[in-house]
């Protein structure tokens, strides 16, 4: 386990606020995980209620996810991973996946919410190979998430960056173009972006529901159309597929058959 991680102390568990409901939270209650409260899984169940396929978007986004971390490590040789947006630890998260492949990755997760943070040491059993850490920072602040990043990862050597399901919450979009832009100069050629993001122009009942949870008092969520998500990867070469329905990204044949669903991602490697 690094030394790099912020431990969290009694302050972290303090500012957790369980009156309001937390996006972090209900992801994790709709991918089966329990560190939740009852105003996430109200919440997250009103939601269902409205749009069942939420659940679907969420699963169909961590297996991306997956399939993604395992090309990279397996073809592209990436060793080195930059996580923002980490959200609660779940299965197969991104140094499980890795680390398993080559023991030596080195992963650094950033995310700022308190209940990620009172969580952060499951994320950080690392092989003796490799190194994890866990850097307490918003994705607003790019230039603190490098600073802190680099005491871990090697900004020399080509790195992945990873940015799923966070953009969302940027809600000026070229805010969030800005902070790719700022993250991905600091890091060398042949280093990736890995993007995934809630679309919109796809599903309109997902619309609905999703304008409908921004409304509720919790952090809002937006919805980005395809061209949008796209031009995320804007001086990077995409790899194919392109930026897709996340099911369709390079699906593994032994699952059923991919459908097309509100959220988009797509990888890319820095010329």
């Amino acid at each position: 386990m690094t030394d790099h991680v912020t431990s969290p102390g009694p302050a972290a568990h303090q500012k957790i606020d369980t009156s309001v409901p937390h996006s972090a939270r209900i992801w994790n209650y709709w991918l089966g995980g329990k560190d939740n409260y009852p105003v996430d899984e109200q919440a997250g169940d009103a939601y269902t209620a409205v749009f069942p396929g939420i659940v679907t978007i969420a699963r169909s986004s961590r297996a991306f996810l997956r399939r993604n971390i395992t090309y990279l490590v397996s073809e592209a040789g990436i060793r080195q991973f930059l996580d923002v947006g980490t959200g609660l630890p779940t299965a197969e998260n991104t140094h499980e996946v890795a680390q398993r492949i080559a023991p030596e990755t080195r992963i650094v997760y950033v995310d700022n919410d308190p209940m990620v943070l009172a969580h952060a040491r499951a994320l950080l059993y690392s092989t003796a190979e490799g190194a994890t850490s866990y850097v307490d920072a918003n994705v607003l602040e790019p230039e603190r998430i490098l600073a802190a990043a680099a005491e871990t990862l090697d900004f020399t050597r080509p790195t992945a960056l990873i940015l799923s399901n966070i953009l969302g919450h940027v809600a000026d979009y070229d805010q969030a173009r800005s902070i790719i832009t700022t993250l991905m100069a600091a890091l060398p050629s042949g280093s990736y972006l890995s993007v995934n993001d809630g679309s919109r122009g796809i599903d309109p009942v997902f619309e609905a529901a999703q304008d409908a949870y921004n409304e509720s008092g919790a952090v809002p969520y937006n919805l980005r159309s395809v061209d949008e998500i796209t031009a995320y990867f804007d001086g990077l070469d995409l790899l194919e597929p392109g930026v897709v329905p996340v099911p369709l990204w390079r699906p593994e044949t032994t699952s059923p058959a991919p459908e097309v669903i509100g959220e988009h991602g797509g990888l890319a490697r820095k010329p």
